[in-house]
């Protein structure tokens, strides 16, 4: 059989040039080549436009700290520092009164450069126009050619580590040695002053300078005083806490004879329910008071406890009571290592509400007859979840800083931080008393680190950021003035230790509702100054006469026993005011029960 060879023609395929995929594939893919190029193009033109955006000057962002003021403010007119008046002598054109004002808001005005911006202030209200004062620029020129020169500019001197610790550092560390390991310190308790301190920081600024003219017109305040028009008093005499019925800074009280007939009527009536609980409760030790004798910076609030269940102002008849009290201990939880700091809120809800649903007397008055004391500035946060005791309850606490979310002033009782002393207070002549101000402790504010730097190297003023290598108390007993400044919180322990050692403190703490202010007049005793004029802290006090500072180091010996915690409390000591204050808020409305 013969084979044939068929020769099969299957049709090609053409070539990809001549079919139209073919044709398009180029084009195709030049055109997604451009479009990546492009997109490639607007991707890094965004991205340097950011960052060129970002570094610009005049960025804002909304999330940091301005670092340079946007709008010029005008600072208002600094209020009296404690007993001073400002004034200036060619002041008398004008009436009494309205010189006073207008002199010290244009001596102030020449002096608003040399001071910090540390928080923005009220516009500027306009002056008439139809008696412009020119001879501001002539004092302010004339006062500024008389400012000594001071700089801020000194290196920090490095502390002595080994030095023996005698300030407020010991405190803390002896304090610190009590606790758990893992319960935290001041350092860690969370504070308004720490998110805002880098901020605040920045303003303060690098150099300054110290002084000014200030004259205290003594005879002028006479005049005013046996005059008695108000046409006379300046706007800070006329502004008065509750129960000032008296505006005269000789008096220790607001009002003597009042304070004394209430004080008696507070000690025979006022009578305080306990929640009762065991020694085999399971947190007893948070609940009870402390068998030992309270210690360090925070024991305010075990002496209170201790000290309420011994007196004669405990009832057990609730029907009787004036008020209620919460004996959770802040302290005892921050050491209890089955509560610590995170267990703190879910405590406190826990105990308040066990107490609505057991007892009848919370749901009376929504919790106005009750309170609570606390000292640690960490009680702010265990009130985290327990919004009815921090709205409505009394807090007896020494975190008193009005400014912040949580306290309530009037409402809430500022309880004095005191280091317990026992024995008669130390007498030193004020004679004897050389050196004119002291501060000593850790810079943990940008206040002291300003106090600080403004003052180092004075040789009136001892200003010293660390650990003393000289006895704490000997620089208490040689100084006249003794500056309280806020640290973490407005509160530490200085006021009490000045006033033990018959120092007039100096308080540096800004929307501090200091203690005891319904009942004790503080510009009879001490001298309150804003932060922002640590300048010109020399010129304030050096500015008070001999005559005025024996008026106010006299009453400090007369106040500092309502400053002073006994194992056994005596008449008129911190436990007894904190009982009177108390009792001037006897002003809820209790729900008849059913």
């Amino acid at each position: 059989m013969a084979a044939s060879v068929y020769w099969l023609k299957f049709p090609c395929r053409p070539r990809p040039v001549a079919s139209l995929r073919g044709l398009l594939f180029p084009r195709t893919s030049l055109a997604l080549f451009a479009a990546v190029l492009i997109f490639c193009c607007i991707s890094f033109t965004s991205r340097l436009m950011i960052n060129l955006h970002k570094n610009n000057d005049n960025h804002l962002d909304v999330n940091d700290a301005p670092t340079k003021q946007m709008i010029q403010i005008s600072l208002p007119k600094p209020t009296r520092s404690s007993v001073l008046e400002l004034h200036v002598s060619n002041a008398s054109a004008k009436g009494d009164h309205e010189a006073a004002d207008a002199t010290n808001y244009d001596t102030t005005e020449g002096i608003q450069s040399q001071l910090p911006e540390e928080v923005p202030t009220a516009p500027k209200v306009d002056e008439d126009d139809d008696a412009p004062d020119t001879s501001v620029d002539n004092r302010r020129e004339d006062a500024e050619s008389r400012l000594p020169e001071h700089s801020l500019a000194a290196p920090i001197v490095e502390v002595d580590d080994e030095a023996t610790d005698t300030s407020d550092d010991r405190r803390e560390d002896s304090d610190q040695n009590q606790l758990p390991e893992e319960s935290p310190v001041d350092d860690d308790a969370p504070d308004a002053l720490d998110d805002i301190k880098e901020g605040v920081g920045s303003q303060f600024p690098e150099e300054s300078r110290a002084g000014t003219i200030v004259e205290i017109v003594e005879d002028a305040r006479d005049d005013n005083r046996k005059e008695g028009t108000q046409s006379q008093l300046s706007e800070e005499s006329l502004v008065s806490p509750i129960g000032n019925s008296v505006d005269n800074d000789n008096d220790v009280y607001h009002d003597n004879d009042l304070f004394f007939e209430n004080y008696k009527q507070m000690n025979r009536s006022l009578k305080i329910y306990v929640y009762p609980h065991s020694s085999h409760d399971r947190f007893a030790n948070v609940l009870l008071p402390v068998t030992y004798e309270p210690g360090g910076n925070y024991a305010s609030e075990s002496y209170f406890k201790k000290a309420l269940m011994k007196s004669h102002f405990i009832t057990k008849d609730p029907s009787k009571a004036d008020f209620f009290f919460l004996p959770f201990s802040i302290t005892g939880m921050r050491n209890d290592k089955r509560i610590g700091v995170g267990g703190m809120q879910d405590y406190v809800q826990d105990y308040v509400s066990n107490v609505r649903q057991k007892y009848p007397y919370w749901n009376r008055t929504g919790g106005a007859d009750h309170f609570y004391v606390a000292c640690h500035s960490i009680g702010k946060i265990a009130m985290g979840k327990a919004e009815e005791v921090k709205n409505n309850a009394i807090q007896v606490v020494c975190s008193s800083n009005y400014f912040v979310n949580g306290y309530v002033a009037h409402k809430d009782v500022s309880l004095p931080q005191i280091w317990p002393r026992h024995g008669n207070p130390p007498r030193v002549e004020p004679s004897k008393r050389k050196r004119l101000a002291f501060f000593a402790g850790a810079s943990n504010s940008p206040p002291r680190q300003y106090l600080v730097k403004t003052w180092r190297n004075d040789s009136e003023i001892f200003a010293h950021a660390g650990r003393l290598k000289t006895p704490y108390e000997t620089e208490f007993l040689r100084s006249k003035f003794c500056f309280h400044v806020k640290g973490f919180e407005v509160n530490t322990a200085r006021i009490g230790d000045a006033m033990y050692y018959g120092c007039v403190p100096v308080i540096l703490a800004d929307h501090y509702d200091l203690p005891f202010g319904d009942i004790l007049n503080w510009k009879s005793f001490s001298v309150v100054v804003e932060t922002r004029d640590i300048p010109l802290m020399k010129s304030i006090l050096k500015g008070i006469g001999d005559e005025e500072y024996l008026r106010l180091q006299k009453n400090v010996e007369k106040a500092r026993k309502h400053f002073q915690w006994h194992g056994e409390p005596i008449e008129y000591d911190c436990f007894h005011i904190v009982m009177y204050e108390l009792w001037l808020r006897r002003n809820y409305v209790r729900v008849p029960l059913s």
